[in-house]
């Protein structure tokens, strides 16, 4: 039988616990709401982007001269992976998705014979990840967002230091690893190429693609393609990783909402066992001590 006294710390061990499970869960709604006004006020802009860069990008992706940031290096032999997650835990399988992903894309690279490298941003990704993988680790970088939230310019620095790696020779294929915000409960892991610009055909292009009959718009840019290029292509970069991460900000708060809800319900379930378990023990105590009492009584 357990003891009374433990059972009583037991269960205000619980309470306490679950008292800070519903102030994180409370906490983590309250982010959340922001963080993913953000995401999907800034889904539209990278869209767009990415639309309009693919757009001038086909005219001059087969030119002579074009950017190796979109037509590449001629080479595909070192990759650069770009693993975004969160600098804290408790928040259910978030983290651990990311990292999985990471871990399969790094071993497929690796059995084909690329050189692979890891740039991470957030700490739990990279904690985990220096086990199996610390001679691929370029650097990370941790502690963004802050009370505010992310900001561009976070995003742009993080563009600006892949980027010149690009530039230096460091690799070949940049490919970025992220949580895309779905809802509190469902968060979609993706993995995106940054470089070379490879855009994704939305259902407007299929549907374009589909209907070849008819007149085709013919457009004229000032200045031209190359320049227009050259703006775009780091300007779409910083764009893109300010919404990846928005987007895992956002799953991030989501994740953890939902994973304090789950402890916040597991605890009060427990604490309900456990005052269960302490009245039956009270209960059975104070049985066996009447009987004691009765049977000293009879026997005088």
């Amino acid at each position: 039988m357990a003891n009374l006294k433990d059972l009583k710390v037991r269960i205000a061990s619980v309470k306490s616990t679950q008292k800070i499970t519903s102030a994180m869960k409370m906490v983590a709604a309250a982010k959340l709401r922001r963080a993913q006004e953000s995401a999907e006020a800034a889904r539209p802009y990278a869209e767009r982007m990415e639309r309009m860069l693919g757009s001038v990008a086909a005219s001059v992706a087969g030119a002579d001269g074009a950017p190796p940031m979109l037509a590449g290096t001629g080479s595909s032999d070192t990759h650069l992976l770009l693993v975004c997650s969160a600098d804290r835990g408790l928040c259910g399988g978030f983290n651990g998705s990311i990292v999985r992903q990471a871990r399969k894309m790094a071993r497929e690279l690796n059995a084909e014979g690329k050189t692979v490298k890891m740039l991470f941003v957030g700490r739990k990704a990279h904690d985990v990840m220096k086990r199996e993988f610390a001679a691929n680790i370029v650097d990370d970088i941790s502690g963004l967002g802050g009370k505010k939230g992310i900001t561009y310019g976070e995003a742009a620095d993080v563009a600006k230091q892949v980027t010149g790696m690009f530039e230096a020779g460091e690799f070949d294929v940049c490919t970025i690893i992220f949580n895309q915000f779905q809802s509190a409960m469902t968060q979609i892991i993706t993995a995106q190429q940054l470089i070379p610009f490879s855009p994704p055909e939305s259902e407007d292009d299929e549907a374009a693609n589909g209907a070849q009959s008819g007149a085709q718009p013919v457009f004229e840019y000032e200045p031209d393609e190359d320049e227009i290029i050259a703006e775009l292509l780091p300007t779409n970069m910083g764009v893109q990783i300010f919404q990846a991460l928005l987007e895992n900000s956002a799953s991030e708060h989501g994740a953890r909402m939902t994973a304090m809800d789950n402890a916040t319900r597991n605890a009060g379930e427990m604490i309900d066992d456990l005052t269960l378990l302490y009245n039956r023990s009270r209960q059975a105590i104070i049985t066996n001590e009447l009987i004691e009492i009765i049977s000293g009584a009879e026997a005088l």
